[in-house]
């Protein structure tokens, strides 16, 4: 019926004992020194938290749900009175009956049952204690579904990271295999070549970082220059340069982020294009910070433009679970360059 009524045995029986103890406890110390008389404070309390107890339980599993949640606020307000007025009559008469006839001394005055003074005061308390224990058990439970929300959005994201990194595994061993494929069709020699480059690659998919959220730079640099070494047997004219302009032998990142860029300048930097050039610029900024850079050069014609593959963007994605807002992807094209740049957080080895 309601998220309380499902997450009401999400709170340890026991806590609820430690509350009504230590609940009791202040009330018993309480009045016991205010009438000098711990007897009667003893008395009084059992006598009252024999009431409060239900009124709160009742007001939690069966009220709440049934009214509040529903929006049923004048059938929940009608239904408290009543079991306020409940709660006065048992009060009142066993008060009267079991402990004292004066039935409310705190008012140092002698009062008869059902004056005014007497029932509104009786109300007033029972509704400071519903409001204390609501308040507690309701936080508890707020915190409770905070944290389970956590749980289960954390747990999307490394759901939907995971797909989105097996998605660019699939997209990127296809393009090779076809490139492998269309080596074969011409006999050349470079088969062999590219067969082994690609099991190099293969394993380190496979093995290397199965299971891991970040994996050294270096291994993933070794990762792009046999990349780069396979696409250099299918293109014929192809000048590649890797520069690296800061010591990244503890800096780890997230696997195969940054090999979809160097993807797309092959890509779209080959097409029609003699004489394809691509530099990659790595380098850590202000010692927080790390900068990817790739740039090609392309010849500008009605092929430039071709349709947006997958692997762009679910690096876009990733990022954007990984980082947040904490990073930046810059693409532009200047003097028939294309220039794409990374930037984010570094992350150290512990």
């Amino acid at each position: 019926m309601s998220k309380i009524k499902e997450m009401k045995f999400d709170i340890k029986l026991q806590n609820h004992f430690w509350f009504w103890g230590l609940f009791f406890l202040m009330n018993f110390l309480r009045w016991g020194a205010y009438f000098n008389d711990y007897g009667y404070s003893l008395k009084s309390n059992i006598l009252e938290f024999s009431l409060h107890i239900p009124l709160v339980y009742f007001n939690l599993y069966f009220l709440i749900p049934r009214y509040v949640l529903t929006s049923k606020y004048y059938k929940y307000s009608l239904a408290l009175l009543l079991s306020l007025m409940v709660v006065y009559l048992l009060k009142t008469g066993l008060t009267y009956y079991i402990i004292s006839e004066d039935i409310w001394p705190e008012a140092n005055r002698e009062y008869k049952p059902f004056e005014l003074n007497h029932i509104v005061a009786v109300c007033i308390g029972e509704i400071y204690v519903l409001a204390i224990a609501s308040t507690v058990y309701l936080t508890l439970i707020w915190l409770n579904e905070r944290e389970r929300n956590r749980a289960i959005k954390e747990n999307q994201s490394k759901i939907e990271l995971k797909y989105l990194k097996n998605q660019i595994q699939p997209h990127f061993f296809f393009n090779t295999l076809n490139n492998l494929y269309a080596l074969s069709l011409e006999s050349s020699d470079k088969v062999p070549d590219v067969i082994i480059k690609l099991s190099k690659l293969m394993e380190y998919v496979l093995y290397d970082i199965e299971g891991t959220k970040f994996v050294p730079l270096i291994n993933e640099i070794n990762y792009i220059q046999n990349y780069i070494e396979i696409e250099k047997l299918r293109f014929e004219n192809v000048e590649v340069s890797i520069n690296i302009d800061s010591n990244i032998d503890e800096i780890k990142v997230p696997p195969l982020l940054f090999i979809s860029l160097v993807e797309n300048a092959f890509k779209h930097g080959g097409i029609n294009n003699d004489n394809l050039k691509i530099k990659i610029n790595c380098k850590v900024i202000n010692g927080t910070t790390l900068s990817f850079e790739i740039l090609n050069n392309f010849v500008l014609s009605q092929h430039t433009k071709t349709k947006k593959g997958i692997g762009l963007i679910n690096t876009k994605k990733r990022l954007k679970l990984i980082f947040k807002n904490k990073y930046t992807l810059e693409q532009k094209i200047k003097f028939n360059y294309y220039i794409t740049r990374l930037q984010i957080p570094i992350h150290n080895e512990d």
